[in-house]
């Protein structure tokens, strides 16, 4: 240990001989060793956001939907068409079991929905019709451009809220909000006034077998006491030849869970639960959207390495320049060289001395690194501050809600990987140094 720390205080002294150079050299190590903290952590801010979005997409969601099956029994309550009427599904009593039953469900919200064609005056719109909740506007991350979301108050009136393409088509150049629009059934004409309308949104890919296509923009929302009152369970349409209908008290319920690690025990659970009351009738599905989390933790990990090969370089450049550094520090010091290994100093002994230089510089240069590594949040949000103030639209929405997280596996390796760039750039130069003639090292002037 005194051998190592006499070696140490040599080689400090004689880098601070050279103190630009000495700084120099360590500079390279230190922006290497930040940028990989830096990119980190704000690859870990862009995918930490990316999450929490598909989290809401529905990642801690499981749906429930209703199937019809293959083999389906046919209802018989005495209504025209009987024999091309069929009764599958989810049931109300269902619902209400998930709710009371399962511990694990944070809130459920049941959706019935059907296709229907609007009619104002002589435009039309084909949409769906969804029967849904107070809390499915929240869910699926809809707002409000007009107007308002249906409460509890009007439950079994006859309100609805229009999605943007739905009032476009039906209302080109006028507020829909008050105005009154028509859905013609087999048997009579419901009349609907409209309260509200939400804003734009993207339509929605399906993503494996986890998630549907669905284009929110095409739809109309009534409260489900509504469906109840004017639609009800018994849909009925037209083909050809006839007429067809089903049965169908929900088309799905979508249960959401606190944490993403109760999305399998939560689905298991209503599994069984279903499996207790439908027996064999194969009418629902159970689908766990996990793919989509899935996915996201499959770019982080793309993305993470993609920025520590790209810091990676960085700090190998900052290694290649202090080998540069210290062969020319090995010419320089030739004589000192041959000096000392006149006065008995050994080959292991050159070589300790010079990659003790190599890893003091990069020691120092990957430590303060570190260090402003470490700074990364309160700097960025500093710069972002300084860029808002002079020009407000001149960043992206992303970026001014971007906040920067610091892995700790980022700073162990980039530090590590400082001084291994020490180790290894600096093992040439100390055996050329240790491997000099002493004669020819004496003889240098």
């Amino acid at each position: 240990m005194g051998t190592f720390l006499q070696t140490m205080q040599l080689g400090l002294r004689t880098l601070l001989l050279q103190k630009l150079r000495t700084g120099l050299a360590a500079l390279g190590i230190f922006i290497g060793t930040t940028t990989v903290i830096w990119l980190v952590a704000m690859g870990e801010g862009v995918s930490y956001q990316a999450r929490e979005q598909i989290k809401n997409l529905g990642a801690t969601n499981i749906i429930v939907r209703s199937v019809k099956p293959s083999k389906s029994s046919k209802a018989s309550e005495g209504r025209p068409g009987d024999d091309r009427v069929t009764r599958y599904g989810l049931l109300r009593d269902d619902y209400h079991r998930i709710v009371s039953n399962i511990p694990t469900v944070q809130s459920a919200v049941p959706v019935r929905e059907v296709r229907s064609e609007f009619r104002v005056k002589n435009r039309r719109a084909e949409t769906k019709l969804v029967g849904c909740s107070e809390d499915y506007l929240e869910l699926n991350q809809l707002s409000i451009a007009r107007g308002r979301w249906f409460s509890g108050k009007d439950a079994g009136d006859n309100v609805i809220v229009l999605a943007d393409g739905t009032a476009k088509r039906l209302f080109p150049y006028e507020n829909p909000i008050g105005k009154n629009v028509a859905m013609p059934t087999i048997n009579a004409v419901d009349v609907y006034t409209v309260i509200g309308q939400t804003q734009p949104r993207d339509p929605s890919a399906a993503i494996g077998g986890s998630l549907e296509a669905r284009d929110y923009n095409t739809d109309a929302y009534i409260p489900m006491g509504t469906w109840r009152r004017r639609v009800g369970d018994f849909v009925m349409w037209r083909i050809p030849g006839g007429i067809e209908g089903e049965v169908v008290e929900l088309s799905q319920v979508t249960v959401s869970v606190a944490d993403i690690k109760d999305v399998d025990v939560t689905a298991e659970a209503v599994k069984t639960l279903l499996q207790q009351y439908h027996g064999e009738q194969e009418d629902y599905a159970v689908v766990v959207p996990k793919e989509l989390l899935r996915q996201a933790e499959r770019t982080r990990a793309m993305f993470n390495v993609l920025l520590v090969v790209i810091a990676g370089i960085s700090l190998m450049v900052g290694g290649i320049g202090i080998m540069n550094i210290m062969l020319a520090t090995v010419t320089e010091r030739t004589r000192e060289i041959g000096i000392r290994r006149a006065l008995g100093a050994t080959r292991k002994n050159i070589i300790q001395q010079f990659l003790g230089e190599t890893v003091l510089l990069t020691g120092a240069g990957g430590l303060l690194g570190v260090l402003a590594g470490l700074m990364c949040g309160p700097i960025f949000r500093v710069f972002r501050g300084a860029i808002a103030t002079i020009s407000p639209d001149l960043l992206p929405p992303i970026v001014n809600t971007l906040e920067p997280r610091i892995a700790p596996w980022s700073v162990i390796l980039s530090l590590f990987i400082s001084l291994g760039v020490g180790l290894v750039f600096g093992v040439y130069p100390a055996r050329q140094a240790a491997y000099l003639d002493p004669i020819e090292a004496l003889r240098h002037e």
